[in-house]
C-alpha cells in the first residue's frame, strides 16, 4: 500500500519508494536536500497552521518541507521485523 508522507502520523516511519513525477522539478529538489528511493523518513513536528511546514527525518538529518512538497513523496510503511 502506498502512502504519501503527508499521510503519516508524527514518529511513524515510511521508507522511500517514489516521487510524484507530475513536477520534474520538484522531484528533483526533493533528491538533491537529501531524499532518496530506499531511505526511512519520519515526520517529527507539524506546523501550527494547517499542519505546515512539517520536519521530518531523513538519513539523520532534520529537513523541513512545505506541506505541498511533502505530498510528493510517495511511501510504503515501515514494518519492523517484530511484527512479521
Amino acid at each position: 500500500m502506498t502512502k504519501r508522507l503527508t499521510d503519516l502520523d508524527r514518529n511513524e516511519t515510511g521508507i522511500i519508494m517514489d516521487f510524484d513525477e507530475s513536477d520534474q522539478d520538484l522531484s528533483t529538489r526533493l533528491r538533491e536536500i537529501g531524499f532518496a528511493e530506499g531511505d526511512n523518513v519520519t515526520p517529527l513536528h507539524f506546523g501550527l497552521f494547517g499542519k505546515n511546514p512539517i520536519s521530518v527525518r531523513v538519513n539523520g538529518a532534520l529537513i523541513a518541507l512545505r506541506r505541498q512538497d511533502a505530498r510528493a513523496i510517495l511511501l510504503k510503511p515501515f514494518e519492523s521485523e517484530a511484527s512479521s
